[in-house]
């Protein structure tokens, strides 16, 4: 197994699914949601921030290139750039 890989599920799961789950649920952040959840857009954007991503451009071009190991990584899919641009103008 990659090492950045096992490093970066062992953060993820440090966090607790179901409490993010519970409250995502209570601010309706899922709502209208088909594919690219609350926890995805986390996972993606925990990815571009440990990945030292200077822009939204750089870290869909890096999910990308993983996009082999994006469902291992937590992004369920690849994010494109509008999926992602859409969920952090929508989401708080």
């Amino acid at each position: 197994m990659n090492k950045g890989k096992y490093v970066f599920s062992q953060l993820l799961d440090f966090l607790d699914k179901d409490v993010f789950l519970r409250i995502s649920n209570k601010y309706n952040g899922n709502r209208y949601v088909k594919s690219f959840t609350c926890w995805n857009q986390l996972a993606v954007m925990m990815f571009g921030q440990l990945s030292n991503r200077e822009s939204l451009r750089d870290l869909v071009l890096a999910t990308q290139a993983h996009a082999n190991k994006a469902f291992h990584l937590g992004f369920g899919k690849y994010a494109s750039k509008s999926t992602l641009a859409d969920a952090n103008t929508k989401r708080d």
